[in-house]
């Protein structure tokens, strides 16, 4: 077995001239053969200047480098795409496959015995674990870790929950231009994630259940001293796992695994986007997330963690009352704690070490919950054949079992049109639907599934209203929404049949969602759908590979070939 430079030599037909044409070109960089004769650890690089998630990566490198060479090895940093989400056009979900595809590749193209990936920015450590699990090489996440919270007159600020909630004050009239724009450079005060429990700190939380990362990485804020402290560990990690060759991704991440990941996702009121970004990852190994299982671990977990949007502290209270450690303790039995990790033990190691922080009201016990049961719920009917989520721990509980009128926008496009229309036909009990927000229908599947209230009924008083899409939505955002609906009305889902006038039944409790129309004219509708026919955007390059092969929600949205047969 070769490694270090030797590993993966470029194809000339000679070996012994691969290996000595790459150590010419390679000591025009000044290396010495001292340092390539040892191990390789590989660094992602996803600073951009576009990504100020992201700010912090030179410094993550710099420490991530040093802790590779006090433990022997020798580090090599290679470029990676970058995904921002607010930069990226037309949603970062539409990139994540792109930037799966891209890492995975660059692992397996280039010499090097172990990788660590840096990544924060909602789809860039989905797409970097997706790639892991596929190279399954010995890999070490390092999370950006999320930015410090804001002020604005006495109020502490969180991007971006409180982007939305403020932003809808603006647009109810509540707060005037002045304001907003004050608001505007106050919300995210340093570079790093969003500091609620938005996708990023999700993700980053599931990777720490998961095994992949150190303990307390998914917390610790990006500016903090100790996130450099943990980049070095992490490389001194790397280093150690470049030498023995291990654990592989494949090793660390088991059913148990997966299983913790998703009581995790539960007890923190996590991202919906969390529940896909997970699936996707499960479908590159033999193991799947079964979206049936998912909902009685709801049933059985309780929030604990009290973060906005389903609570009320912020990602650095998180940390500073003992993160996810602490909180696996909490959750005792609920955590399978013989699962592995990249340090070499198990979660009963981590758990072991939790720091006990008297006073603390971040991390609740299991006896005095948040809430109840986990922050999602899985919901099916007809217009759900294969299942929709929402995240009931954010949403207003008068509207968990509602029944209400139909008001159908036919895309996003048209949502920004008529949306704000005084003429709208539209009331506080109706349910505003949108579809051709999918994975194929928009393309990308754009978190605009936080349907804006319409701007007359929000200057009327109205703060929620049942909304339900085929799109996702911010893990930031909060109110009673149904994501996800599955199949897409692209594809010829349920939705595609729906009518403004069309009564729809919202049921959280017994977990279903119901289009009231007879099943003979919803077979009259179907016959009356157009056929499916590959659009202007599909025609070429990456747009076209995305709508020929991209999966539905409940698969996770990756390609369908890059999935991995399941047991």
């Amino acid at each position: 077995m070769t490694d270090g430079l030797r590993k993966g030599l470029t194809s000339y037909g000679d070996a012994g001239f691969s290996l000595f044409l790459r150590k010419a070109f390679i000591k025009a960089m000044g290396y010495s053969d001292d340092a390539l004769d040892r191990p390789i650890v590989g660094i992602t690089n996803t600073y951009s200047d576009y990504n100020p998630c992201h700010g912090n990566v030179p410094d993550i490198i710099e420490a991530a480098k040093r802790g590779v060479m006090l433990s022997g090895a020798t580090p090599f940093v290679f470029p990676t795409i970058s995904i921002a989400e607010s930069f990226a056009h037309p949603t970062s979900m539409y990139l994540r496959n792109l930037m799966a595809m891209d890492t995975e590749e660059m692992i397996r193209a280039q010499p090097m015995d172990a990788v660590i990936v840096i990544g924060g920015c909602d789809k860039t450590l989905p797409a970097q674990i997706m790639a892991a699990v596929s190279a399954d090489l010995p890999t070490v996440v390092i999370p950006v870790g999320p930015m410090v919270v804001g002020h604005h007159k006495g109020e502490v600020l969180g991007a971006c929950t409180d982007c939305r909630r403020l932003w809808a004050k603006y647009r109810a009239g509540e707060i005037d231009d002045q304001e907003i724009e004050a608001v505007n450079g106050r919300l995210a005060p340093s570079v790093g994630t969003c500091m609620v429990m938005g996708t990023a700190s999700t993700m980053a939380c599931i990777t720490e259940a998961l095994g992949l990362s150190l303990p307390m990485s998914a917390t610790i804020p990006a500016p903090h001293a100790e996130r450099f402290r943990l980049a070095e560990a992490s490389g001194k990690v790397a280093a150690a796992m470049a030498a023995t060759k291990g654990p592989r991704p494949s090793e660390i991440l088991t059913e148990a695994s997966f299983r913790n990941a998703q009581v995790v996702l539960q007890a923190i009121g996590g991202s919906t986007n969390g529940l896909i970004h997970l699936t996707a990852i499960a479908n590159r190994t033999p193991h799947r997330i079964d979206l049936d299982a998912f909902d009685r671990i709801g049933r059985e977990v309780p929030v604990l963690v009290d973060l906005k949007p389903s609570g009320e502290h912020y990602m650095e209270h998180f940390h500073h009352a003992g993160g996810v450690p602490k909180l696996m303790k909490q959750l005792g039995d609920l955590i399978d704690l013989d699962a592995r990790t990249i340090a070499g033990g198990t979660l009963r190691d981590v758990v072991a070490a939790a720091e006990e922080v008297p006073g603390q009201d971040a991390i609740r016990g299991r006896d005095d919950p948040i809430k109840p049961e986990g922050g999602l719920a899985v919901l099916h009917g007809n217009l759900a054949p294969r299942g929709a989520v929402i995240k009931h721990a954010a949403a207003t509980p008068k509207l968990l079992q509602h029944t209400g009128r139909a008001v159908v926008f036919e895309s996003v496009e048209d949502m920004a049109l008529r949306v704000d229309d005084p003429d709208l036909d539209v009331s506080a009990d109706d349910i505003l639907v949108l579809r051709n927000a999918g994975p194929k229908g928009a393309p990308g599947m754009p978190e605009a599934g936080y349907l804006p209230i319409p701007k007359k009924l929000a200057r009327g008083g109205v703060k929620d209203m049942v909304r339900i899409s085929d799109a996702r939505m911010s893990g930031t955002a909060f109110g009673t929404i149904v994501l996800h609906i599955t199949p897409e009305a692209a594809v010829g889902g349920p939705l595609a049949l729906v009518r403004t006038g069309d009564m729809i039944r919202l049921d959280v409790a017994s977990r279903s969602i119901d289009l009231l129309v007879e099943p003979a004219e919803l077979e009259r509708r179907r016959g009356a759908l157009k056929p499916a026919v590959t659009p202007d955007w599909a025609r070429r390059g990456y747009a076209h590979l995305f709508n020929e092969t991209i999966l539905q929600a409940d698969e996770g949205c990756d390609f369908d070939f890059m999935r991995r047969s399941g047991k």
